[in-house]
């Protein structure tokens, strides 16, 4: 008999919840609200809130608005963003998450301090990243990958932040690089400033993965922790599937398997796994009445 399990461990985390929360909440009161940025990379979530009335605009979209609500979601936003919506008299319902403000604030007063390189190990363009560049006026040096690291001049001082949900691992190896490299004059910092709930997954996503013979990983190809959670996934199960929903559930994977692991991200809803796991028991029912 096949066996589908839902890992317990995947889903919303604390700050995406907080902004679907708060977003549920003023949609509640009536009338418009605008999100800046989809308020969680995951497109079947989106369309559910966008059903009950959120508005998604981008930066250039919120210069034209005044006297509205807009939401700031989790990953944050610079301080440009606020100084807007000062200018067009916009109340901001601030939902960016705690782990990420206390990021941004530490980054601005190491920039205020003065002096040196402020490194963010992070993606380049992503959302909370823009934010926490946008605490040093723009001059923070983002590194995406490991290789990266060699840009950076080895004999001035160096203060070493990540963003939120990068590789724990990868982000020692920068560390251990850059601290073998360091000129003896020079002064080097690095600030674990990864959220454990999206790194504590990592080990546990893994073992989940093992014990199965097929995993359906569950997430809007636009999420960053996602890919990372992804590719642990096939690291450890070869036979891992990234869907976005039940409807790109092939049923041909579904032939000799005994047991179905299904997992998603820190965006993917438990609700849209679910749906998945129903898809599949939709699918096998379908094969038994042939």
């Amino acid at each position: 008999m096949l066996k589908i399990e839902i890992d317990n461990g995947s889903g919303f985390c604390f700050g995406v919840t907080t902004a679907i929360q708060k977003a549920e909440e003023e949609l509640a009161k009536g009338g418009t609200l605008y999100c800046l940025g989809d308020i969680v990379h995951n497109g079947m979530e989106c369309d559910r809130l966008r059903d009950m009335g959120l508005v998604t605009i981008d930066h250039e979209q919120m210069k034209q608005l005044h006297d509205v609500k807009v939401l700031l979601r989790a990953h944050g936003e610079p301080p440009s963003t606020y100084e807007l919506a000062r200018k067009n008299h916009i109340e901001i319902i601030d939902a960016t998450c705690p782990v990420v403000l206390k990021l941004q604030q530490r980054i601005k007063k190491q920039y205020d301090t003065g002096g040196g390189q402020i490194v963010i190990f992070g993606k380049e363009g992503h959302a909370e990243v823009l934010g926490l560049v946008g605490q040093t006026a723009g001059n923070a040096i983002v590194i995406e990958h490991f290789d990266d690291v060699k840009v950076l001049d080895f004999s001035r001082d160096i203060f070493l932040y990540s963003q939120t949900t990068k590789s724990l691992e990868e982000f020692h190896r920068i560390i251990n690089y850059i601290q073998s490299h360091i000129s003896s004059d020079a002064t080097f910092r690095s600030f674990d400033t990864i959220c454990r709930s999206v790194a504590n997954r990592m080990p546990n996503i893994s073992q989940f993965a093992a014990r199965h013979d097929l995993i359906l990983f569950v997430c809007g190809r636009k999420s960053s922790n996602g890919k990372v959670l992804y590719n642990e996934c096939c690291r450890v199960n070869s036979n891992t599937h990234l869907i976005e929903g039940p409807d790109e559930i092939d049923g041909s994977w579904l032939e000799g398997v005994g047991t179905i692991g299904i997992c998603g991200a820190t965006s993917t809803p438990k609700w849209l796994m679910e749906q998945c796991r129903d898809a599949i028991v939709g699918k096998k029912n379908d094969e038994s009445e042939r």
